[in-house]
């Protein structure tokens, strides 16, 4: 064990340990066991690493306009920059996580996760120069590995850096779900059904037509997602505290966001309004309402398919991928696991978005206090819409299968057929076919048949799939087949 104290006195902590007093300090006040995001851990490291090759080149100005006067600006040994930034490049890998203690629910607005970074950098880096863990009189975690920066611009500057990162993945798996949906779509657009209203037997229409509300909805949402980059590429790195920059130098404000467009490869870009992105949370909530709206189409269109594919449909004609056993007592049962796991999704998705729009509207004067729970929503948020994506995509589409004459026979059971009929022989005789269908479960070329309302020629034409899933009808239609 190791001791280290700040001012509320002294703890011990593991001899091997990278972090430090400040981290263990928090672990205990918050006994969550809820993990903190890796992508949001990795992006602060880019955030530090941004951070110090700032102060690197504003300390080379310095020396280059005033020689080198330690009496100017708090001078780190050139060794001690290198270490640091190569400490902070290793977080954004990833390394190091397994010291990250602080959970996901956490009070403080991120003080602890900044700290347990700082701590983390500071003594990674000085077990690279062979220097005993805690040595913070060489590399302190305050003065070298905070330098000029402030938990208020470094986390919520973070936090939207592991979102454009997850919003990139989120594009590509919509795009990569709406190519699928499109492929059923064309696969099936021939493919006719009955349409249900209220979940009774409507008009007829087709599998194509079904698919191709589902792909609009995708593009929907892949137009809504990359709206959100202008939103969330706004930060406030450089800020400090309240967002006025106070303590920091402006060099370092106006450089340090070309340093993390450097390392990111994203397009971030200062606010015009510091303190207004400091203590305002909003566009959390509008992308965060964005992301809900996808979650919103994929429910709906696998409640859709589950009620397709299963038993309370007779004689159904859309079977979904049998993908595990469903039951532990009842042999041979297969459940619609993947609808059920993406509308358990979505439906956490929907919580989240209240949590973060209370939480965003928690924001108090000059800062929002509650970001780490409301970056871990956001983020959690994320990665259930691209896992939905995944899975839809590869363990339901792919082998969904829809049976052409069964699907055709239903349709042609269905006494809601009949309105295709009305304009030729108007709503009273259509109604005597379909009740003529409807009690002596004829279909409705048996039925007319019988009963004998239009000819069979015309009724032929009439019901050709070419002929039903027109966009209404026209004049000539009417005359066509009179």
């Amino acid at each position: 064990m190791r001791k280290e104290k700040d001012f509320i006195g002294i703890a011990e902590i593991p001899a091997d340990a990278l972090y430090g007093i400040h981290a263990l300090r928090a672990a205990e006040n918050f006994p969550d066991t809820t993990l903190f995001h890796i992508e949001w851990y990795q992006a602060i490291g880019l955030v530090k690493e941004a951070c110090y090759k700032t102060y690197k080149s504003f300390k080379k100005a310095v020396i280059e306009k005033k020689g080198n006067d330690s009496n100017i600006i708090r001078q780190i040994n050139d060794y001690v920059i290198e270490a640091m930034i190569q400490s902070a490049s290793e977080i954004a890998k990833g390394d190091y996580f397994s010291h990250f203690i602080i959970p996901a629910v956490s009070g403080g607005a991120g003080t602890s996760i900044n700290m347990n970074i700082n701590e983390i950098i500071a003594n990674a880096s000085l077990k690279k120069m062979n220097l005993a863990l805690g040595s913070y009189n060489k590399i302190d975690p305050i003065e070298d590995a905070n330098i000029y920066q402030s938990t208020n611009d470094v986390i919520p500057t973070s936090l939207k850096v592991a979102v454009i990162g997850l919003l990139n993945q989120l594009e590509e798996s919509i795009n990569k779900l709406r190519g699928k949906v499109e492929a059923l779509e064309n696969e099936y657009r021939n493919t006719m059904r009955i349409a249900h209203t209220q979940m009774q037997d409507a008009v007829p229409s087709s599998y194509g037509v079904l698919f191709s509300t589902y792909s609009e909805a995708l593009s929907r949402d892949w137009w809504r997602v990359s709206k959100c980059f202008e939103r969330i590429k706004v930060v406030n790195l450089g800020g400090s505290a309240v967002g006025t920059g106070l303590a920091v130098p402006r060099f370092f404000i106006m450089e340090v966001i070309n340093e993390l467009q450097k390392l990111t490869g994203f397009p971030i870009s200062r606010s015009e309004n510091l303190p207004d992105a400091t203590n305002n949370l909003d566009t959390f909530v509008e992308v965060h309402a964005i992301m809900k709206s996808h979650a919103v189409n994929l429910e709906k269109m696998m409640s859709d398919i589950r009620l397709l594919s299963s038993d309370l449909i007779t004689d159904r004609d859309m079977s979904i991928p049998q993908k595990q056993l469903g039951s532990s007592i009842m042999p041979s049962k297969v459940n619609p696991v993947i609808p059920e796991f993406a509308i358990s999704a979505a439906h956490k998705i929907y919580s989240n978005d209240i949590l973060i729009s209370s939480l965003c509207a928690q924001g108090c004067l000059d800062l929002n206090a509650y970001i780490p729970v409301i970056g871990h929503a956001l983020i959690e948020s994320l990665k259930l819409l691209i896992a939905m994506d995944k899975t839809i995509a590869e363990n339901l589409l792919s082998g969904l299968e829809i049976n052409n004459e069964k699907a055709i026979e239903k349709l042609l059971k269905s006494p809601a057929i009949t309105t295709a009929l009305t304009p030729y022989i108007g709503y009273n005789k259509a109604t005597e076919l379909a009740k003529e269908m409807r009690e002596h479960k004829l279909n409705v070329f048996e039925a007319n048949s019988k009963i004998q309302i239009i000819k069979k020629e015309k009724l032929e034409e009439i019901l050709k799939p070419s002929n039903l899933l027109k966009l209404g009808f026209s004049l000539n239609d009417i005359e066509d087949l009179a």
